[in-house]
């Protein structure tokens, strides 16, 4: 596709650019199979807000621009603004030890820090999975990844993106607030953006919400998926929101609102030492991904939960804000889509991952990265095959093979069409050179044997 080189779009978007976009994205749904998507693009000076299908394929509800979709992990950003905004009035200082802040915290760790959760350099393991978490009391979750054995680094010196990070930072929320983590986002962040709150939970909404999809492959029917995030989990992903309010929160964190500080916004879009996030972005701010594309800054987050995906870009020059949701889990594929028909309508490229990489040579031979490796309770065991190349398998699951770089890094090869796909990097210790970690979609694992 050629994509425009003008500048981003300045005059309200013309009629027939504006069905052209809706037509694009109703027919890229119906070719994802995905029930319902939104599509909000702020140009710098105008809205434009498109929605399309059912927000529940078994009920048919209307997908409308007010209806709310779990948001998986974008629900972090807020979560980042709300400690941001304590920090920003003192009652926090963001380079003090967690374990001052919250005194019932288990010992072990004592150098991790406020600024390491919301940025994912403290080294915690990224927490035990949802269903496990069910019924666990926060300092029951706490107590298995809030140790010196589970570390998987020093705090401040790598990347490990980190669900138990957010847990940790809601419990700060409460603490220093006197509120639970969702009256403090409600009261700090939502209401003062004009966002109407909702919740994973929610017994009595107050705005209409979307169901998760996912495609039952004996039937090929699409239907509602159960939400399973842990309540004790909220603080890493249990915001509902419609793509209309990720582009008002997003126009905040890029200083085009008055709501929240030019300060605080700026604190957040820092990229922040040692935070490669490998597969997931190009760096990391507080809170905030950064996505490098073709000269321009991007901030923003992705998410998934059960059956939905989210995302949010927003440009802090040109004051472009997109944001995209949809309810099914090959809306991912619709996102990548739909943000490359965008460049005829902003002007400019809409990343959806991280910059390319063309750099790194000719794949060679890593033979001595073969060994398992461990983040928290999930178990990474790298083998090397006949032809001494090295396979992936994560708990026991099929081996993917590996394809790796003089730097390290290393992609991921898809079984089902060969297709090379962004997995990450090796690691080596700095004293004895030997490969000790494992960095594979931004989770970090650290190596517990050899192969």
């Amino acid at each position: 596709m050629t994509y425009s080189t003008a500048a981003p779009a300045t005059e309200r978007p013309s009629a027939a650019s504006h069905h052209e976009l809706r037509s694009h994205l109703e027919s890229l749904a119906r070719i994802h199979r995905v029930p319902g998507a939104q599509l909000a693009v702020h140009t710098g000076t105008h809205l434009v807000s498109l929605h399309t299908g059912t927000a529940d394929a078994l009920q048919n509800t209307a997908f409308t621009a007010r209806t709310a979709v779990p948001l998986g992990s974008v629900t972090k950003v807020a979560t980042a603004t709300a400690v941001l905004l304590l920090a920003d009035d003192g009652d926090l200082d963001l380079d003090e030890p967690v374990s001052d802040l919250l005194p019932d915290l288990p010992g072990g760790l004592t150098d991790v820090t406020t600024r390491h959760l919301l940025s994912h350099t403290a080294g915690l393991p990224t927490g035990p999975d949802s269903d496990s978490a069910v019924g666990t009391t926060a300092s029951r979750y706490l107590s298995t990844v809030w140790t010196a054995r589970n570390t998987l680094f020093t705090p401040g010196t790598g990347f490990s993106y980190s669900n138990a990070g957010y847990v940790v930072a809601g419990r700060i929320l409460s603490e220093v607030t006197g509120m639970t983590w969702q009256e403090a986002v409600t009261a700090l962040v939502l209401e003062p953006l004009g966002i109407v709150p909702a919740f994973l939970g929610d017994t009595a909404p107050s705005r209409p919400l979307a169901s998760g999809h996912a495609l039952n492959t004996a039937t090929g029917l699409v239907r509602p998926a159960h939400q399973n995030l842990a309540p004790v989990e909220a603080p890493a992903g249990a915001l509902l929101a419609s793509a209309e309010d990720l582009v008002t929160l997003g126009r905040a964190l890029i200083g085009r609102s008055t709501v929240l500080p030019a300060a605080v916004a700026d604190r957040m879009r820092h990229p922040e030492p040692a935070a490669d996030a490998g597969a997931l972005a190009d760096s990391w701010g507080l809170g905030l991904a950064l996505f490098q594309q073709d000269g321009r800054a991007w901030w923003g987050h992705d998410g998934n939960a059960q059956g939905t995906s989210c995302h949010l870009r927003a440009d802090a020059d040109t004051g472009v804000v997109v944001a995209f949701t949809g309810n099914a889990g090959a809306a991912t594929a619709l996102w990548r889509d739909i943000a490359a028909e965008l460049a005829r309508f902003t002007g400019i490229r809409v990343p959806t991952g991280p910059s390319a990489d063309t750099r790194r040579g000719p794949a060679l031979t890593l033979t001595d990265c073969a060994g398992t490796y461990r983040n928290g309770g999930v178990e990474y065991t790298v083998k090397l095959d006949g032809g001494g190349r090295p396979t992936l398998s994560v708990d026991g699951d099929y081996p993917i093979p590996l394809v790796c770089y003089a730097d390290l890094s290393c992609d991921l090869v898809d079984p089902s069409t060969g297709r090379l796909e962004p997995g990450g990097r090796f690691h080596r210790d700095p004293v004895t050179g030997a490969i000790d970690r494992l960095q594979i979609s931004g989770r970090t694992a650290r190596r517990t044997g050899t192969g």
